[in-house]
């Protein structure tokens, strides 16, 4: 086992035993295998496109299978087997497919023949003898190579998203394809990879509008709205993880059951949203950032069901309380398919709740870009009389890994005169901490999700219209926390736009190589952040000198 894909890596470089996220060797083996089949698959793929010929249940498995490798989303060797198993099926389909239109298939890679074990057990040994990336290249290519590969995970998680809403768009599809076949070609040089990257960021930049899209136009824009951090009495449902649909689902199953419905991690934001905080058993929020539900899952007196990606091992102590859905799942833990969520809605029933209302905090969210630019006009004045000096954009992944607390004290010793903007669910860090306001604007403003980074961006080159200045010349720094693969793909879309002075911690990319670390730099000034003292100095110094 060699796993290098997340923030929190062993001291190796890479997990080699046991993944700090949870998964096992046989894990990491049948997600490997999984990966190799989809690369084989997009080696026809990518042939076909260039003929004219698509396949939408290759294209939609692909990403979906793609983001099931993602951090923290699958730990259950069984249903990857069969994921493995699809991958190779739909390969051979479209061989045929493009042999009856006379296209030629005779491919040699190994990874557009390969032939999967009938077993589980027998993929994982298939899984441990294969290497994603070619030992013949540099290794400034295979570290731009896992750059890639990282970044496209990420996408594949915010077009699964999409497709289920409806919103699909070729162009990223044919991307996934073009970039997984990349991956078994030996002659592509270092300036083919960041090219590859790049169009990376690109490609993901489309993705997050097309979910964007999904998520407003069905839910409508968010809104502004105070969340509360208690708990009703009565029975109770925890949604963890990032799908807006299979809430909704929860929320239109659960009407007239007297069960409450309870926010958990990247959910908060969800509040927001006009057609589901309709309900009125849509109650609060509980608890913070994914790698806590240990403590507070064990201690939530209903059911949980998680939706997407974050999931940690569950203890026995709740185990029986929770349920995955979509590509979520972990062996042994209930899965609800086809989003008919009764058995979670029983296990509810069956558990306490809460027993009397509890008190409690209240936060705020919604301030995604249509609510922060309706205020557009607030800001600029506030800018121009000095009133508000400059904004920070802190946000990211949380995880557990020494360091992050940084975020924490970074907040807190900005100055009176700056707004923090955040956004994912780095901001339980510091999300119910009373910030006061400028003017009438809160100076904390959650955008939202991971998955709402495209509405932060919008913010921004919003606001360098209105100034009639590029983005990097805009009174705004970026200090972020990365944990998992949608990072990476955000970064990379931030790169492709060309921003620069990015602050990234808690640590970097193992999978960076000293020379390709260089070259961010050099080209975009990245930087690792250090401490909030000597961060804060810079920023605000190096705004007075451009001033």
């Amino acid at each position: 086992m060699f796993c290098n894909q997340c923030e929190q890596v062993s001291k190796y470089g890479g997990c080699l035993v046991t993944g700090n996220c949870g998964k096992n060797s046989d894990v990491s083996a049948i997600q490997d295998i999984l990966v190799y089949g989809l690369q084989g698959l997009s080696r026809y793929a990518h042939e076909a496109g260039k003929a004219g010929i698509s396949d939408a249940d290759v294209d939609e498995f692909t990403v979906s299978a793609l983001f099931s490798t993602l951090t923290n989303v699958n730990f259950d060797p069984v249903r990857f087997a069969g994921l493995v198993t699809r991958a190779v099926d739909l390969r051979k389909k479209l061989a045929k497919k493009m042999k009856d239109a006379g296209i030629t298939t005779d491919f040699t890679e190994k990874a557009a023949l390969f032939e999967p074990e009938i077993t589980a057990e027998g993929m994982i040994r298939q899984g441990e003898q294969i290497n994603l990336v070619p030992n013949e290249v540099s290794s400034d290519i295979v570290s731009l190579m896992q750059t890639t590969l990282y970044g496209l995970k990420g996408v594949a998680a915010y077009a699964y998203h999409a497709q289920i809403l409806g919103k699909k768009d070729d162009a990223v599809y044919a991307y996934v394809h073009e970039a997984l076949n990349s991956m078994l070609d030996t002659t592509l040089s270092l300036e083919d990879w960041v090219g590859l990257a790049l169009k990376c960021g690109e490609i993901n930049l489309k993705t997050m509008e097309l979910l964007d899209a999904g998520n407003t136009g069905t839910y409508g824009n968010p809104v502004p709205t105070k969340v509360p951090l208690g708990a009703k009495k009565g029975k109770a449902i925890l949604v963890s993880g990032h799908d807006l649909k299979d809430l909704a689902d929860i929320l239109r199953q659960t009407q007239g059951t007297g069960i409450n419905v309870y926010t958990h991690g990247e959910m908060l934001p969800t509040h927001g949203y006009p057609e589901l905080k309709k309900y009125p058993h849509f109650y609060g929020h509980y608890g913070t950032a994914w790698q806590n539900q240990h403590v507070e899952f064990a201690q939530f007196p209903g059911a949980i069901v998680m939706t997407t990606n974050c999931l940690q091992k569950p203890h026995d102590s709740y185990k029986d309380n929770v349920f995955t859905c979509g590509l979520v799942g972990w062996p042994g833990v209930a899965h609800i398919d086809n989003h008919d969520f009764t058995p979670a809605i029983k296990r509810a029933l069956e558990l306490p709740g809460f027993p009397e209302d509890v008190s409690g905090k209240t936060v705020m969210t919604g301030f995604a870009r249509n609510a922060v630019m309706g205020v557009a006009g607030k800001v600029i004045d506030g800018v121009k009389s000095g009133d508000i000096r400059h904004f920070f954009l802190v946000g990211g992944c949380d995880g557990a890994k020494p360091g992050r607390n940084y975020y924490t004290e970074f907040v807190e010793k900005v100055p009176q005169d700056c707004v923090v903007l955040t956004l994912a669910c780095g901001k339980f860090r510091f999300f119910d901490k009373d910030l006061g306001d400028i003017g009438g604007i809160p100076r904390l403003l959650d955008i939202g999700q991971c998955n709402d980074a495209y509405s932060a961006i919008q913010i921004a080159l919003a606001l360098s219209k209105e100034f009639n200045v590029g983005v990097n010349e805009l009174p705004l720094s970026m200090v972020l926390s990365w944990y998992e693969q949608k990072a990476v793909a955000i970064l990379l879309t931030l790169l492709y736009l060309g921003i620069r002075n990015i602050r990234l911690g808690p640590s970097l990319p193992a999978f960076l190589t000293p020379n390709v670390l260089a070259f961010l730099v050099k080209n975009y000034s990245i930087k690792a952040i250090t401490s909030p003292d000597e961060d804060l100095a810079a920023i605000l110094k190096e705004e007075s000198v451009s001033a």
